[in-house]
């Protein structure tokens, strides 16, 4: 009976370390591929294929700005799942029945020459080679992407000096059908959310209509709620909170009004009014809100920018 458990304790970690390993392999093959598909670093955190599931699990997907910009990741996909075809596989051929991904952010910068950091990814640069000569790829076709978008973070060193900050809430949900390459993939998780922000002059859109991948939308389960303030709560004490809060109006802008006793400041940044309510709350707790408008319309962008800058000094 001894013998019997300890063989089979020793078969089970054989598995448990051929997994392990088929795994390790695969993430790095993976890595490889998307590094040489968009030209930038590229980290995967987690990674799980199901052998008999035919699914694959991916967690922390994240590509980092091209050479010329910050260090800074570019595209953050919090979660990856797939359902594949493992005849398919077999043939040499990658069909995926389904997809969905998780954009929890993309990281837009301008730097000091006007360049775009995803513009300056392979998948753009060389968008006429890669387009035109499919054929040195692995045959690609996803029957149903669906994508859901957090958020883009747009930061522009161009206009010289510190840089100026917009963050774009996102949060929508589409599903997208009949993706037949990896350009067509990297073009869609890009362009997409940028579109729906209303993010306009991008090259990645050139990409998006050369390799056809402007499908369209199958399923929309959420859309985009409009609005002109950000908020946030931080554990962190009521007078850090303004301190830092004024630090950061007075570094991007001109104060227009300071009233700590109501955790109130008000400051004008590129022309826009920005107003930044500080509450104190239980446990240490403090809540920003933040409301900007331009010329009276609403600048939810901005505000979300003063937000994302202060909440960098609180880290």
């Amino acid at each position: 009976m001894k013998k019997t458990i300890v063989v089979l304790a020793i078969l089970f970690s054989a598995i448990l370390f051929v997994g392990i390993i088929k795994d390790q392999i695969i993430k790095s093959t993976v890595t490889v591929i998307a590094t040489q598909v968009t030209g930038a670093p590229v980290h995967i955190d987690g990674f799980s294929l199901g052998i008999f599931s035919q699914s694959v699990r991916i967690s922390g997907f994240k590509i980092y700005s091209p050479k010329g910009f910050s260090k800074a990741i570019l595209l953050d996909l919090s979660k990856i799942n797939v359902r594949y075809d493992l005849g398919a596989l077999l043939k040499k051929k990658l069909h995926l029945l389904n997809a969905e991904v998780e954009i929890r952010e993309i990281g837009l910068e301008k730097n000091k020459e006007g360049k775009l950091n995803v513009d300056e990814l392979k998948v753009v640069k060389q968008k006429e080679k890669q387009v035109s000569k499919p054929s040195k790829q692995i045959p690609m076709q996803i029957d149903m992407l669906t994508l859901s978008m957090g958020r883009i973070v747009s930061k522009d060193y161009g206009l010289g000096g510190d840089s100026s900050v917009k963050v774009y809430d996102i949060n929508i949900r589409k599903s997208y059908k009949n993706i037949t390459s990896a350009q067509q993939l990297a073009a869609l998780i890009l362009a997409e959310p940028m579109k729906a922000a209303g993010i306009q002059g991008a090259a990645i859109y050139g990409v998006a209509m050369l390799a056809s991948v402007a499908v369209l939308p199958v399923a929309v389960a959420a859309t985009i709620i409009g609005r002109d303030s950000a908020q946030q709560d931080f554990i962190s004490f009521f007078d850090n909170v303004y301190e830092e809060s004024l630090a950061v109006l007075k570094q991007k802008g001109k104060i227009t009004r300071e009233d700590k006793s109501r955790g109130i400041i008000s400051a004008t940044i590129n022309s826009a009014q920005i107003t930044v309510k500080i509450i104190k709350k239980a446990n240490s707790k403090t809540q920003v809100v933040i409301s900007a408008r331009k010329y009276l319309l609403p600048k939810p962008e901005v505000a979300g920018g003063v937000l994302y800058e202060i909440s960098e000094k609180l880290k």
